[in-house]
């Protein structure tokens, strides 16, 4: 069965995958070059990060990994025979954090490099938008708003959607949502669009038209009419309020305009991460584990399929990796191309322990590239912490092509009111943001429960 899983690699990572794990027991180093010079050949770019850091870390992550599948066989061997297996247990823990902590420290060297620092985007703005940051950065330090009313409205063809308060600037509000957009995970992953109401509205085919053959002469009729689903999407209202010690505004050579926004991106990237999950919907997006469920082969339309481990809070004791194979093929073939597996770190550090029923090889391998957590027969693996641990009837993986499954709405612009009367000695950044979230396509995710 594990065999047909290989049709979810797309032929250059697939040909990276195989590179790394075959000379990782060679030498990490060597991978890393030649997988180097192979993503080159057919024009990879290897992000724009420090290409030794990078490189140490990849290094030490396929030296890791081979490590933990040693101590992992011995393990699995012991118990197989009857042994103690208590110090090698530990051993195969200690290893799993390890690989797990570098995991973690490649996706930031990723993730800092692919976001542009506050201050750079001068250049991308009109002089009108230039004035009015400019004025915005003015209201920030001392609270002067004079005509920055009129100026908001030049720049941005409005006036503020938030009464008492003033737009961001879009180049700010662009880098809030890029620094929220760096932790929660699942706005990374999904279709996100900006709306200029309160909701959002639109409608999902849910079965096509049906051709029928006809012969010579007959007459066919009329085919059954298309089915459509209405989907609605309100966007709510969330804030965030950095605090700044007056004396500190003072400061020339305080960078305030990166503080509050990347303390704001932080705070709304948090709140969003646990409520693209778990969210109920009520003044909040709605979650993708909020939604009804039912067993993947009674799959209706409304409700999100779900394939078992095999076991209560664990995976299955035999074979586990087919009830994994089983979840990957529980995905229609046209959502797997783009297709992600959704874990938490610790549910991730239980998969790698798995083997094929042969148990010559594991289902984990690292990722060469350092852009995902790795890849699960050729599925890659993307962490949020925010999907619940392994539990009796958990729902603690997700698999699907959040792209065209969840829709995130952002309602234009980010407001802030600037407050530094209830609370002396210290200003308020008051930022305040309208998004929604909601499953658009039942169809493309699927969930794996642990029962």
């Amino acid at each position: 069965m594990l065999t047909t899983a290989l049709a979810f690699i797309a032929a250059p990572v697939a040909y990276a995958a195989q590179t790394v794990t075959t000379l990782a027991q060679e030498s990490a180093y060597v991978a890393f070059e030649m997988l180097t010079k192979y993503m080159a050949s057919v024009g990879f770019i290897l992000f724009d990060t420090p290409p030794d850091e990078l490189k140490t870390l990849l290094v030490k992550q396929g030296e890791a990994f081979e490590k933990f599948k040693q101590a992992n066989d011995q393990l699995m061997a012991a118990k197989a025979e009857g042994k103690a297996v208590s110090d090698l247990s530990t051993t195969v823990e200690k290893i799993n954090a390890e690989i797990t902590e570098l995991t973690k420290q490649m996706n930031d060297v990723v993730k800092k490099a692919n976001r542009p620092a506050v201050g750079n985007t001068e250049n991308a703005l009109t002089e009108d938008q230039l004035e009015h940051r400019n004025a915005f950065l003015n209201f920030l330090r001392k609270g002067d708003a004079s005509s920055l009313s009129s100026l908001e409205r030049k720049a941005l063809q409005r006036g503020s959607d938030v009464d008492g308060g003033y737009l961001v600037p879009v180049d700010l509000a662009a880098e809030i949502d890029r620094v929220a957009g760096t932790i929660s995970v699942l706005r990374g992953l999904s279709d996100v669009r900006s709306i200029g109401t309160n909701k959002h509205q639109f409608r999902v085919k849910t079965k096509g038209l049906a051709a029928r053959w006809v012969g010579e002469g007959e007459t066919g009729g009329e085919t059954e009419n298309a089915k459509y689903a209405r989907i609605e999407i309100d966007a709510e209202e969330m804030e965030a309020e950095p605090h700044v010690f007056n004396d500190t505004l003072e400061d020339a050579d305080y960078n305030l305009e990166m503080d509050v926004t990347e303390e704001a991106g932080i705070a709304f990237g948090e709140a969003e991460g646990a409520a693209f999950i778990s969210g109920n919907g009520v003044k909040k997006p709605r979650g993708i584990l909020t939604y009804d469920t039912v067993a993947n082969g009674n799959y209706v339309w409304g409700k999100l399929g779900f394939v078992v481990s095999g076991a209560a809070g664990a995976f299955a004791a035999a074979n586990p990796g087919d009830n994994i194979l089983n979840l990957l093929h529980s995905l229609r073939a046209q959502y797997r191309n783009g297709a992600t597996l959704l874990m938490a770190d610790t549910t991730l550090a239980e998969v790698r322990k798995i083997k094929d029923g042969s148990g010559n090889f594991y289902l984990f391998n690292p990722d060469p590239t350092g852009n995902f957590a790795g890849y699960v027969l050729g599925a890659p693996v993307e962490i949020d912490d925010n999907m619940p641990v392994i539990g009796a009837n958990s729902f603690s993986i997700a698999f699907g092509n959040f792209k065209r499954g969840y829709r995130i709405v952002d309602r234009s612009g980010i407001a802030l009111i600037r407050d530094n009367i209830t609370s002396k000695g210290t200003t308020k950044f008051n930022f305040r943001k309208r998004v929604g979230g909601g499953v658009r396509n039942f169809e493309a995710i699927k969930l794996m429960k642990f029962a």
